[in-house]
């Protein structure tokens, strides 16, 4: 009865912040998405076309070399203070944004929005691991996780309608009375059992050279086979410095005091494998929600606005399935089958994919997005819970960072690989039965063909080229197949450790690193 009593409280304490936790997270979601559709119009405004990739490639960055440093500081000086700072920081970015009367200024304020939305990944995650104890926690991780899916489909929708009919500065201002509705809710409600530890020290040279490795990395991904050839300098050399930055960055690790992400957690075998395989995840998801898209608007030729709906089972799947899968976890206190199912689910789906061909009926291709989105709702309200349970109170904020940014690499290099196989597949699928100006011009477009440069060929040549197009996504999707392999094998690695009724950190072997942290009683 007690211990049902202690987790009512809990239910009634998480249930209050809740709202702002869901506010937060869908600020950081749905800004990766709802900004895509208004970059023409932003292009028009301002100018600098030649800069534009730097609008989305700027916040990536900002917002991935944010989150390990904000789930560090998290741990060491409690976590709300952190979150309100983050909430800020994303709404001077936003507003700024808004207000940008430069391509230059514009690409400077979202990389500050970047800066911010890493912290509210983080800490909304975060504060469930606070507040929740494990067995619990997948009632509302599920619920956070259905918060990507749906930011997935109305990001585009929204953007393309504050574009249409306001004007382009609202797709960052809509951000301002959500973003100050989370503000006053986490600060009015929120209520953390704060920790400290005797003379914290910040990890200063890891935050530094995790913080430029990845930069470097992304840039990489980011410019490979678009901006510079594969085999470059700047691309060769980025990706030599990537490599050298985070072997010192894991030789630091090893000596410092405070590190930002302590090696020690991977001596839990839960935690080396839900980290690669939230990786994995990332790598997959990205690929689809890109690919299948330009399918449908290329191949269907129908409108960008109807290829965003058309994911509708997709999202829909994922959001449904997220929230079905966290209530189970709650109930019956284990995890680990969801995953296993979710990546066999996502083997199934990406092959039903690779048989899309033009003049695919719409229904099939709603089977296999339905599929893969029931695959990834099985998987992602797991992959965070996992790593959760398996440190102590201390490390919550460093298992959710890594979770979230892991994520984040995952799906910057998933989208470099699977475009790079697109690209190639095109030119080999056209080469033959295209003249070589045509080839050309459209193998140099990669994923920014359009259906209308399409539909300007002569009849011969636009079926020719569509047959083309749709055989290089086939390759996309296999690769889709073999990552999904990928994942599934780590998710039969993946040790299902029972989920622990109380947020302390009873001693449990391998299967916990717990890391002792002696109360204090202040709130906040």
């Amino acid at each position: 009865m007690g211990a049902a009593r202690e987790s009512g409280r809990l239910d009634r304490k998480i249930l209050v912040v809740f709202p702002g936790l869901m506010l937060a997270m869908m600020l950081a979601a749905l800004d990766q998405t709802i900004v895509a559709t208004a970059l023409p119009t932003i292009v028009t405004d301002l100018g600098g076309l030649t800069h534009l990739s730097w609008v989305a490639t700027s916040y990536l960055v900002a917002s991935c070399i944010s989150t390990p440093i904000y789930g560090k500081l998290g741990d060491l000086f409690g976590r709300k203070r952190l979150f309100q700072v983050a909430i800020v920081i994303f709404l001077v970015g936003s507003a700024l944004c808004g207000a940008a009367q430069s391509m230059t200024m514009l690409i400077l304020c979202r990389a500050l929005q970047g800066l911010g939305a890493g912290g509210l990944m983080v800490n909304s995650q975060a504060v469930i691991g606070d507040l929740v104890p494990p067995a619990e926690r997948g009632r509302y991780q599920g619920f956070m996780q259905s918060v990507f899916a749906f930011a997935t489909l109305a990001g585009p929708l929204l953007g393309g309608v504050l574009t249409e009919y306001l004007s382009w500065r609202w797709v960052f201002y809509v951000n301002l009375p959500i973003g100050i509705a989370a503000f006053v809710v986490i600060g009015l409600v929120l209520k953390l059992p704060e920790r400290e530890r005797a003379k914290p020290r910040i990890d200063w040279w890891g935050a530094a050279l995790l913080s430029t490795g990845v930069t470097a990395l992304i840039l990489v991904t980011s410019w490979g086979g678009t901006t510079f050839p594969w085999l470059s300098a700047p691309v060769l050399g980025l990706g030599a410095a990537a490599v050298v930055l985070l072997v010192v960055f894991v030789l630091v690790e090893r000596r410092a005091v405070e590190p930002l992400l302590p090696l020690r957690l991977f001596r839990s075998p839960v935690f080396r494998i839900s980290a690669p395989l939230t990786f994995v995840v990332g790598f997959g998801m990205l690929g689809v929600s890109t690919f299948n898209p330009l399918y449908q608007q290329v191949v269907d030729g129908v409108t960008p606005t109807m290829s965003g709906l058309r994911l509708a089972p997709l999202v829909l799947a994922m959001m449904i399935t997220s929230v079905i899968v966290g209530q189970a976890i709650a109930r019956i206190g284990r995890y680990r089958k969801f995953p296993i199912a979710g990546t066999t689910l996502l083997i199934v789906g990406m092959g039903l994919l690779a048989f899309l061909d033009v003049g695919t009926p719409y229904w099939f291709q709603l089977i296999a997005l339905a599929t893969v989105g029931v695959g990834f709702g099985l998987i992602n309200s797991v992959l965070v819970l996992a790593a959760q349970n398996s440190v102590g109170p201390g490390d919550i904020g460093v298992a959710s960072s890594m979770n979230t940014f892991a994520r984040t690499v995952g799906s910057s290099i998933g989208v470099a690989v699977f475009g790079a196989i697109f690209s190639s597949r095109l030119v080999t699928s056209i080469r033959d039965g295209l003249p070589a100006d045509v080839v050309d011009r459209f193998s140099t477009g990669g994923v920014n063909i359009s259906r209308a440069e399409i539909d300007a060929l002569p009849p011969d040549l636009r079926t020719g080229f569509l047959d083309g197009f749709a055989h290089a996504l086939h390759g996309v999707y296999l690769g889709g197949v073999v990552v999904a392999v990928v994942g599934l094998v780590l998710a039969l690695r993946l040790r299902d450790v029972p989920l622990r009724r109380r947020g302390d950190a009873a001693p449990a072997g391998d299967e916990l690193v717990p890391t002792p942290v002696p109360p204090r009683s202040s709130s906040g």
